[in-house]
């Protein structure tokens, strides 16, 4: 069994092995049911500090072993997401509550993350500056050293590996606090694939925990480089706490995506792309299409089909029945969306699908007759719920997709994809994506938004991986030593 369940009961993982957390212990429960599968350890303050100097004398001696060694672990990593796919698949599902597609993505995802990473010791670290002395001038590439990566419990493979995987593979040690809700998911998994796949014990520490451990994640004056993903609310708390310790932040935060159908689109494309963008994962991603932008023209058709798509998809267990949505990760999640659906309702948006709930389990929802000020067009929602706003012509369309603080996703559905481009071109955010959903991801394409999404793309490709987790140093050489004034 390469997934062991009593290694990591009531431990957290640090210096290579596992060991009782000083916050006790974390029950991990299955969202579907409301059952236990066991329980994890807690950190607490002082496990982030035993884990910062552990982590930071084991960064050294790794940081200089040869980049072929580097790029191995990455390679072997990236084999042992595939061999333990259903393993850690079940582990997804039960724990997350995705569905068996969303959980093999996250692995499909995982294993291309570590094969990009695999590609980065090898790259060119640097390059020659002209000098106007007589010496050999030159910017070079180093680790940042200890990197603090905190990561969600909506997407929790993902959203640890894509920093996780690159921050080691260009000499750097780290700290990954997930989640406690998702904690086997995007720890425990994590810290089992690279153990397995021969990193050094100490590389990387696993500290599941709440609020204390990420504030003293971020405080610690051994870890230089903060990642975090999550919610806009938090990410303002944790870069302006890494501000005041003259640390970087790379902060990829929520969302509010668009979705423009204009006046040409096939209205058939636009309503699968629709379901999709807002409905998979329970909605459940920051690029979860937030508000659909539909043509006037095509507007009353558009919200009867999505309807009718939404009261058709199944919503269950997906350990044990072939559904579409799965459920909500918590009560507090769930009744956050309902309170959404309700206001906005009460201030004048019509439901037409969906707007009710079953334990966990919430119905896909279409809600009609949106405008900028129904909350649920103003808001991320973070469940599946799909507003309809109408708009006029292209004019309104990007002043009613720029009227949000998020500048995340962007998707627009039209048959004249140069007109799609034109459109795009007006509206700021950090992806688009013309005749395509708002929900899309590969290893080796730029991620992040702007506003209130976060600070830029800093995921995804050599450029932006290498800008993230490194340093940039200025060394010059001179043959022989000069001779100044005084």
């Amino acid at each position: 069994m390469f997934l062991d369940a009593t290694q990591w009961t009531d431990r957290i993982f640090i210096g290579g092995t596992w060991r009782p957390g000083s916050g006790g212990g974390i029950e991990v429960v299955e969202p579907a049911t409301g059952g236990s599968l066991g329980r994890i350890g807690a950190a607490d303050s002082e496990d982030v500090a035993r884990a910062a100097e552990s982590a930071a004398a084991a960064q050294r001696e790794w940081a200089a072993r040869p980049h072929p060694e580097r790029a191995a672990v990455l390679r072997r990593a990236a084999r042992l997401w595939g061999e333990h796919a259903d393993e850690i698949s079940w582990w997804n599902v039960r724990e997350v509550g995705a569905v068996p597609g969303m959980a093999g993505f996250a692995l499909h995802v995982a294993e291309q993350e570590c094969h990009e990473a695999a590609a980065l010791p090898g790259r060119p670290y640097g390059e020659l500056l002209p000098s106007e002395e007589p010496r050999l001038s030159m910017a070079t590439r180093v680790p940042a050293g200890v990197v603090g990566v905190i990561a969600p419990f909506n997407v929790p493979i993902i959203l640890a590996i894509r920093s996780v995987a690159p921050a080691l593979a260009l000499g750097n040690a780290v700290i990954l606090k997930p989640d406690p809700r998702t904690a086997v998911t995007g720890g425990a998994v994590l810290a089992r694939v690279f153990e397995e796949a021969g990193l050094p014990p100490g590389v990387l520490q696993v500290l599941p925990g709440g609020a204390e451990a990420g504030a003293a994640l971020v405080t610690h004056p051994l870890v230089r480089v903060i990642s975090f993903t999550g919610s806009t609310e938090a990410g303002r708390k944790v870069g302006e706490l890494a501000g005041r310790h003259l640390k970087r932040a790379h902060l990829e935060l929520g969302g509010n995506s668009a979705l423009i159908v204009l006046d040409d689109a096939d209205l058939d494309a636009a309503v699968n792309l629709a379901a999709w963008g807002s409905f998979f994962h329970q909605g459940q991603i920051c690029m979860t299409t937030g508000r659909h932008l539909v043509h006037r023209r095509l507007y009353d058709e558009f919200v009867e089909r999505l309807a009718a798509k939404a009261g058709k998809l199944p919503v269950g267990d997906p350990a044990t029945a072939e559904v579409a949505l799965g459920p909500v990760i918590d009560a507090g999640q769930r009744d956050r969306i309902h309170a959404i659906v309700e206001e906005s309702t009460r201030q004048g948006a019509t439901l037409a699908a969906g707007g009710g709930f079953e334990g966990l389990f919430y119905s896909p929802t279409v809600l009609a007759e949106v405008t900028p000020r129904t909350p649920a067009f103003a808001r991320e929602i973070f469940g599946p719920v799909a507003p309809v706003a109408r708009f006029g012509d292209a004019d309104e369309a990007a002043e009613l997709a720029m009227a949000s603080e998020y500048g995340l996703s962007l998707g627009i559905v039209t048959r004249d994809a140069m007109k799609g481009l034109a459109l795009a071109r007006r509206i700021p955010t950090g992806i688009v994506h013309i005749n395509d959903q708002t929900v899309n991801d590969e290893a080796n394409s730029p991620f992040g938004g702007v506003g209130a999404s976060g600070t830029g793309s800093r995921f995804g490709g050599a450029a932006a991986n290498v800008e993230a987790f490194t340093e940039t140093r200025w060394i010059t050489m001179r043959g022989q030593a000069p001779t100044y004034p005084f």
